[in-house]
This record gives structure tokens, C-alpha cells and sequence, in this order.
């Protein structure tokens, strides 16, 4: 699954959210991973994480969590459902086939969540028989009829009421709900909101809405009979056998999945969708999005039966499922989900076709495609185990990258992934595969996701591309449709490559950190010696043994040599006649680890002139944005700025953004021409706003309002800050004509303009706003309307704070309910406000703002 996504792409203006920001499964982030060009500094940014938490291995770390007992097998699981809109209730029933798993039983204990339980009863030929139950309203312990042995099956019926509002949800970073069923707009008052039913299983939520044995080591074949009314469509697992009209305004699909898969991956929709339809090798594809967004569905998941190709001839393993389709919810409570063979996605992938002018959602749609090869097909056996999952899908980000756009951008990608572990392990150190832990929510972190995906890319570079990928294929061979522990990748792992390689499982997959090296070099007499310090804590990592490709460059002219590091402190001596010019530790910028090396910044100058990787070259001026920059170094940035890689370009525009230097003109003709012509629209939007922080920029003005036709999104929204900033007497006109869009990059821009300058009358438009945002959009506009009413009439103040109030309370979405609370202490003298913000702190039940209002007044 991928949580809700580390948003760094220029229309997302948040940041994340989530601190992988992983889906239940997937990362939820566009594929490039740009900067944003919309100035939101003048409002509070969504904080990256509301908890301040120290988590290492060695501070209580939760009690051993062993692979769940398997006692009985999970057969067969035949459903039919109906609901209760206006209860926001499922009236079920289940049928289950089962049989033990070795030693007899006559006891049968479900996972079954917050129901109402009618009968329970067993189910032989055309009889049945009512058995007794006991239920907590966790757990379903049925007393079987007789003593069965693992060579008998038998069937269980269930008929029950779920009721998933009336069960006490929690909430993780990665999936902010797990009450399993989702009624959106029951009652369909919400106005710009579909009504819509959805579902969310992974980790063991799918025991909200149906009774089974809720554990990711089991796996069963399903059937689900779902009635609905005639005007909505439905989705679920499997192949859609048939649909029955009966008579009173509402019909039964039924859908059948022949395949066998975990419980967790169930899953089921049902809404207004357009369903727009494509194939792989004659098998249905399918994107499900609501009726607006129909003209976009095949630009915005159109690459899916490339990617099928593309993964299925690099596994050597086609497609392995009857169908694939996806879905677009709303108010989904993670970034994506890999169901089995229907994946669902947040509504944020409901875009138009200016918005993939600048973006594009394939690393999330990639990441859910190849979970069903890793996770559906081959499923961990637990959730200690999760980055069997995980690890998997967030390198299928790098390899469509590398496939589709080549190795600078997958490996700036990678990079991107790199940071985002490393900064999660400042505070959280932790194993990789977990046995110890206090919730299994507390797994979809960086660590399973990026950490596991940067560790994949190591062993294939240790391999080789060959051993890697037979590795892989051997892998789905060998354990198609079976739970897996990370042993079972090693030993496939060996057996194809020939080599122990119980030393990098160990230190990468079963212990924690990561190795921190010191690099020091003494050059003399012909002899260049280079010491490497390993600095990590050992208390809580281990020592590593770290094969490093090292590069000495003399001039234009350079070397390899290949190391292993396996000791704390190591010395290596290499002849050579002069000093080398530059040293590059680890050429292919392929290992995980913390670098501390000191150059000089003519090394890192040359290091930019000579690489012939990007990320080599970003790297390199990455470090010298660190040092003091003299004329020599803005020099090179100015050079950098025709760098063939985008986000080295990039990198170089967003440096001179409020530069306080000399505005030479060969850097300000540089700016303007990318302003103008850069191939890469963010970059552009970035040189419009770099250009609008220079003092006396009103000489742009012609170039602000040729940005502001431009068919990016991205390049028009930078134009429109950038205009609507210098005080020019058509600006409130300007303004206007953008009103009626709703893109966050033009929306935004209206928003600080009109609250930073108080435009009267636009209340209303703040509102109108408000009806269309999604949960990314609502933080921003929540902040910017605060700042509004401070200068607005008095009644307006009044009707606006009891707005912030009602999102402070009852908001779905925590960051916008915080973002409320944020607003409303901008109103203080307003009467009553004070009353509504202990209201709202009243209320919350959220764990990571409770924190956080504790330590506010």
C-alpha cells in the first residue's frame, strides 16, 4: 500500500503528511519530485509530524510479535451484502469454508469487528444447524457441531449487521481510519461530494465489514454478491460474473475471484463512477474515476498496460490476475491500496490535462501494479515482514522511472527516497523486519518503504542486474500464492547467485541504522592513503561490511577501484604518481549511508564538471550550497543552469531566489530564458518566481502576464503570484478572471492576495472554495481564510469563526481540523472564540493533536 505521499511535485503545496508519506501500502507521491513554485510563506506549513517521539530499538520497543498460529484454513469466503445508507450500516452474510489446519478442532474463533451477530449457523448440503457463539464484539468463538480433522472442511454461515461508525477507530501515519467501511455523503447533503461506499483493509480492517480470519498468512478464494441501487456502480475483486435487476430499483452484481489471496486485500466500491476501459494481452483493464474527470481517466492511467508489459518481461513472470482496474474515492484515508486486482486510489489522482503537463501520478500507480506480483501474489507472512511488501512496490517507483524516463531520474528518485529515511531516522532507528512493536500500524514508516527499496537497490547492484532479476523470478516461482518471511528471500537469493548472503541480510534487513563513515585521505610519497571511520552508534547498529566503488579523477582523466569495508576503522593504499584532483566514494551513488567527507569546494566544482551521473553533479552543488557562496561558486550555479537534468536546473534557479549578490546580466538573461523556454514547466514556474524576488521586478510584468496564459498549471499560478504581488492598478481585475478555477497553483495565489491585502467581498469566494477542496487544498485556504477575517466586518468575523469551529471539530481530515484551530487563534477578540478553540481541544480524539494541543494553553 502506499501512504499518503511525501508531496514534493509543484501542485501539491504541502508537505507531508504522513512521514513516509506511505498509502496503507504505496507512496502516494507524484512521479517527479520537484519543488513547489506557489510562495505559501506567508501561512504555517502542514507540520511533517505532530509527534516528537525518540523511537530506537534499544527504548521499549513492544512485545515480540510471532507469525499468527494458523489453526484452520481459510477456504473459501462467499459474501452478500446490502446497505443501510441512512444507518451507514452493511447487512451481511458470510459463508465461509474452512478446515484445520493440522490438529483437530472444534472450536472456531473469527475476527469480527463491532457487528450485531444474528445466527451463526453450519452449513452441510441443504440443512443447516444453528451453533452457539460467544462474541465480545472483537472476536466470534464458535462451538463447531463435532471435532473436525485437517482432511475435513465445513461451512460456517454468518448473518450480521456491521456497523463501522460505532466502532472506536484508531489511526497511524500511514492510514488515518481503520474502521474497515467507509459511507461517503450518505445522505447526500454535502454539496461537490459524491456518494460513495468504500472499503480499506490492510492491516486487519477487512474484519469490519465481514467475519474471517483477519491475519496476512491466510488466503482465500472469494465470491461477493453486492445489492445496490441501479444508478450506482459497483467494483470489487475478480471478474464480474453477472448483474440482476430485481425489480425494485436496485440490482446484485455478483464478482467472483477464482485466485486465492489474503483477506486484508478484499475490497469493494460503490459510487457514480465512469468506467473507462482499456486491456492487457486480452484481459480487462479498467480506471473507475467520477463523470468529470472521464476525458482524463486514459491520460492519467493510461501507461498501466505499458507498465504490465514492462514488469511482467523484467520478472519474466506475466500478470498473474484475471483483471486489473483502479479506482478514485473520496476522502480516502491513505494514499493508495493494492486490492487484488482492483486497487484504490486518493482522490488527489483526479486530474485534468493541464495538471500532467507539470506532474504525472505513475510512481503511484506503478507502486500498486507491482504489489500484484509482491504482497498479492507473494504475501508476508506477518507484519513484521512488511517490507517484503513494501521495499518491493517503492522500487517498482525507481525501475518504471529508469525504464521510462532513464537512470539520472530514477536515481534522483532513489536519492529523494534516501532522504526521506534519513531524516525519518533521526528520530526512529528501528529494524527493518520488526518481531517487536506496539501496533502493526507503527510498520509503514521509511524504514519498510524507502530504507527496504534503497536496501533492494543494493543487492542488485551487488548481484548484478542478471542474478537480481532471475532472483525475483525464482522468488514468485517458488512461493506464487504462499506467505513469506524475509529467509525465504535470502535462500532464493543464494541458491541463484551461489553466495552466503547471510552478511547483508543481517545488517540490512535485522538490525537497525545505518553506516555513518568518516573519510579522511593523506597523500605522500607516491602513496595516497584513505582511512574510513565507521561513527554509527554500535548499540544499536552494527558494524558493515560495505563493498565501495571509489573514483579518483586526475584532471579529465579518472579511475575505479573496488573496496570492502568490514571493520570500524579500515585503511586502504593506493600508488599513484600525483594527488588525485577529486575523490568520489561510492561512484554509483548506490549504498545507503551517511557520508561525512570534507572537500573543498574546487573538489566539488570539479566533481560538477566531471560527472557524468546527474546525481552525481546535484549532489556535488548540493554540498556547495552548504559553504559560503563566492562569485567562483555562483558562477557555476549560473553554468549549472543549462544542465541536461532538470532538477539540477532546478536546484540552480531556486538558489538565486531573493539572491542579495550582484544580479549580473549573464545570470538574469540565464533566468529569463528558462522563465521562457525551459522543456521542463516546473523548472520555468520556479525561474518566474526567482525572477519576482529581484528588486524592481516590475520590468517582468510582460513576462508575469504571458505566464499567466500558459497551459501549465504550475507556470501560470507562478505568474499569477508574481503579478498579483507588484501593486499595479489591474490587479484586483486580474484577480477576477481567475476566480472560477479551482487548481491549488491558481487558487492559492487568489487566497494570499486576498487576505494579505483585504480585498471586501470575498467571503463568499472563500466559500465557494471550501465546497471543492480536498483535504491538501482545505489546510492552505483554512490558514489564508484566518488571516481574511482579521480584517473583516464584524458579523463576517462572527460567521466565519463559527466556520473554523465546525472544521476544528468535525473535519475528517486531522491536519485540516489543526489548520482550523490555527485560524481561529488569529480571532481571539473575536467573542466566543476562546470558547471554540477549547471546544475543539475538547473534542479531539486524535492522538498525534492531542499532543500537541497539550502544550498549548
Amino acid at each position: 500500500m502506499l501512504n499518503k505521499p511525501n508531496l514534493r511535485s509543484c501542485h501539491l503545496l504541502w508537505l507531508t503528511i504522513i512521514s513516509l508519506s506511505i498509502s496503507s501500502c504505496v507512496t502516494t507521491q507524484p512521479t517527479s519530485t520537484e519543488s513547489s513554485s506557489t510562495d505559501t510563506t506567508s501561512i504555517d506549513q502542514p507540520p511533517e509530524s505532530l509527534s516528537t517521539a525518540v523511537e530506537t530499538k534499544t527504548l521499549n520497543p513492544g512485545p515480540y510479535r510471532a507469525e499468527n498460529t494458523k489453526l484452520h484454513d481459510l477456504i473459501h469466503t462467499r459474501l452478500e451484502v446490502r446497505f443501510d445508507w441512512e444507518k451507514q450500516h452493511l447487512l451481511g452474510k458470510a459463508t465461509l469454508e474452512l478446515r484445520p489446519y493440522f490438529y483437530p478442532q472444534n472450536i472456531l474463533v473469527l475476527d469480527a469487528k463491532g457487528f450485531d451477530i444474528h445466527s451463526v449457523k453450519l452449513v452441510e448440503g441443504g440443512s443447516k444447524e444453528l451453533l452457539t457463539y460467544k462474541y465480545n464484539s472483537r472476536k466470534l468463538v464458535i462451538s463447531l457441531n463435532r471435532t473436525y480433522q485437517r482432511d475435513e472442511s465445513y461451512f460456517v454461515e454468518i448473518d450480521y449487521t456491521a456497523k463501522p461508525n460505532e466502532l472506536e477507530a484508531s489511526s497511524s501515519e500511514a492510514i488515518t481510519s481503520d474502521k474497515g467501511l467507509y459511507f461517503i455523503n450518505p445522505l447526500g447533503k454535502e454539496k461537490n461530494k459524491p456518494q460513495q461506499i468504500w472499503t480499506q483493509g490492510e492491516t486487519e480492517a477487512s474484519s469490519c465489514w465481514f467475519p474471517t480470519i483477519d491475519s496476512p498468512n491466510q488466503r482465500t478464494t472469494q465470491e461477493i454478491y453486492i445489492t445496490v441501487e441501479n444508478r450506482f456502480t459497483t467494483l470489487s475483486n475478480g471478474r464480474l460474473v453477472y448483474s440482476q435487476g430485481n425489480g425494485d430499483g436496485t440490482r446484485t452484481d455478483y464478482w467472483n475471484m477464482s485466485q486465492s489471496h489474503a483477506p486484508y486485500l478484499f475490497m469493494m466500491a460503490v459510487g457514480e463512477f465512469a468506467v473507462v476501459r482499456d486491456q492487457w494481452h486480452g484481459k480487462e483493464v479498467a480506471y473507475y474515476v467520477e463523470h468529470e474527470y472521464e476525458p482524463y481517466a486514459k491520460l492519467i492511467f493510461g501507461r498501466t498496460p505499458q507498465m504490465m508489459t514492462y514488469f511482467s518481461e523484467l520478472l519474466n513472470y506475466p500478470y498473474p490476475w484475471s483483471k486489473y482496474s483502479q479506482v478514485v474515492v473520496r476522502d480516502y484515508v491513505s494514499g493508495a491500496m493494492e486490492n487484488t486486482t482492483a486497487s484504490v486510489f486518493m482522490e488527489d489522482l483526479q486530474v485534468d490535462a493541464r495538471f500532467l503537463i507539470d506532474d504525472d501520478w505513475d510512481g503511484i500507480i506503478a507502486h500498486e501494479l507491482f504489489h500484484h506480483w509482491f504482497g498479492d501474489l507473494v504475501t508476508s507472512e506477518s507484519w513484521s515482514n512488511l517490507t517484503l511488501n513494501e521495499a518491493f512496490a517503492t522500487y517498482a517507483e525507481y525501475l518504471w522511472a529508469e525504464h521510462l524516463s532513464g537512470r539520472d531520474e530514477a536515481d534522483y528518485l532513489g536519492y529523494e527516497e534516501q532522504l526521506n529515511y534519513l531524516e525519518e531516522a533521526k528520530e526512529k532507528k528501528v529494524d527493518l523486519i520488526r518481531f517487536y512493536y506496539h501496533d502493526q500500524e507503527d510498520m509503514f514508516d521509511s524504514h519498510s518503504y524507502a530504507k527496504g527499496s534503497r536496501i533492494l537497490h543494493m543487492l542488485r547492484r551487488y548481484l548484478g542486474d542478471d542474478a537480481f532479476f532471475n532472483t525475483l523470478n525464482e522468488y514468485l516461482i517458488t512461493y506464487a500464492n504462499q506467505p513469506v518471511e524475509v529467509h525465504h528471500f535470502r535462500l532464493v537469493a543464494e541458491k541463484v547467485s551461489g553466495e552466503d548472503l547471510n552478511w547483508f541480510f543481517n545488517q540490512w534487513f535485522l538490525n537497525s541504522g545505518h553506516p555513518e563513515l568518516h573519510f579522511e585521505k593523506v597523500f605522500e610519497n607516491d602513496t595516497l592513503v584513505v582511512e574510513i571511520t565507521q561513527v554509527q552508534d554500535l548499540n544499536s547498529a552494527p558494524v558493515y561490511r560495505l563493498p565501495i566503488e571509489i573514483e579518483f579523477w586526475h584532471d579529465q582523466k579518472s579511475e575505479s577501484h573496488s573496496i570492502v569495508l568490514e571493520q570500524q576503522h579500515q585503511s586502504f593504499k593506493f600508488q599513484m604518481a600525483s594527488e588525485p584532483d577529486l575523490i568520489v566514494i561510492d561512484k554509483e551513488n548506490s549504498l545507503l549511508l551517511d557520508l561525512d567527507y570534507d572537500q573543498s569546494v574546487q573538489e566539488l566544482m570539479h566533481q560538477y564538471r566531471v560527472g557524468s551521473h546527474a546525481l552525481t553533479r546535484y549532489k556535488a552543488l548540493e554540498k556547495l550550497l552548504d559553504d559560503s557562496v563566492g562569485n567562483e561558486v555562483v558562477g557555476l550555479f549560473v553554468e549549472a543552469l543549462e544542465d541536461p537534468f532538470w532538477a539540477i536546473r532546478q536546484l540552480s534557479v531556486n538558489l538565486f531566489e531573493d539572491y542579495p549578490g550582484d544580479q549580473s546580466e549573464e545570470l538574469v538573461s540565464g533566468l529569463y530564458i528558462i522563465a521562457k523556454s525551459d522543456p521542463k514547466s516546473l523548472v520555468r514556474a520556479d525561474a518566474i518566481t526567482t525572477l519576482s524576488s529581484f528588486p524592481n521586478d516590475e520590468v517582468y510584468l510582460p513576462l508575469y502576464l504571458e505566464a499567466i496564459k500558459d497551459s501549465s498549471y504550475a507556470v501560470a499560478g507562478a505568474g499569477l503570484t508574481a503579478y498579483l504581488q507588484i501593486d499595479h492598478p489591474e490587479r484586483n481585475e486580474i484577480a477576477q478572471q481567475f476566480e472560477n478555477e479551482n487548481n491549488i497553483q491558481l487558487v492559492i495565489p487568489l487566497a494570499d492576495f486576498y487576505a494579505l491585502n483585504y480585498v471586501p467581498g470575498k467571503y463568499s469566494w472563500y466559500q465557494s472554495k471550501f465546497e471543492r477542496a480536498n483535504g491538501e487544498l482545505m489546510y492552505y485556504l483554512v490558514n489564508y481564510f484566518g488571516q481574511y477575517l482579521v480584517g473583516a466586518p464584524p458579523k463576517e468575523q462572527a460567521n466565519g469563526a463559527k466556520y473554523l469551529a465546525d472544521l476544528g471539530i468535525n473535519h475528517s481530515t486531522y491536519y485540516v481540523r489543526f489548520s482550523a484551530f490555527q485560524a481561529l487563534s488569529l480571532l481571539d477578540e473575536v467573542e466566543g472564540v476562546t470558547e471554540m478553540k477549547r471546544l475543539i481541544k475538547q473534542s479531539e480524539k486524535d492522538t498525534r493533536l492531542l499532543e500537541v494541543y497539550a502544550q498549548i494553553p
